[in-house]
């Protein structure tokens, strides 16, 4: 099976529109780099360089120094998918960073976005 082509995308092309999506809502890149690092366990300052080198979005996940191990308890829909069921790890990956975005975008607080207990 061939890879998405979302995959091959630039990952700062990807951020611009997750960051787009939850601006219009008001709220801040600060907060949308919180979300991405949770997830990936990358940090702010490699998320800013990330941003401006030629990653791939797959590259971008296939990469991720520290996956959170509590993203698996992201579930919903995302596009008419649940997230839960999305048998491709690498697309699993960035529907949960999709599903993230729109809780953000949607105005639910950090800490549920987070998934903190």
């Amino acid at each position: 099976m061939s890879e998405h082509k979302v995959f091959q995308m630039s990952f700062a092309k990807i951020y611009g529109l997750l960051f787009n999506k939850a601006a219009k809502k008001g709220r801040t890149q600060a907060e949308v780099d919180e979300v991405i690092c949770w997830l990936t366990g990358y940090s702010a300052p490699e998320l800013e360089r990330l941003r401006e080198t030629d990653t791939t979005y797959g590259d971008f996940f296939r990469q991720a120094p520290q996956p959170n191990p509590n993203r698996a308890l992201i579930r919903g829909v995302v596009c008419g998918v649940r997230v839960e069921e999305v048998e491709d790890p690498l697309m699993r990956e960035a529907r949960y960073l999709d599903k993230l975005i729109d809780e953000l975008a949607k105005g639910k607080p950090m800490e549920k976005i987070l998934r903190t207990p």
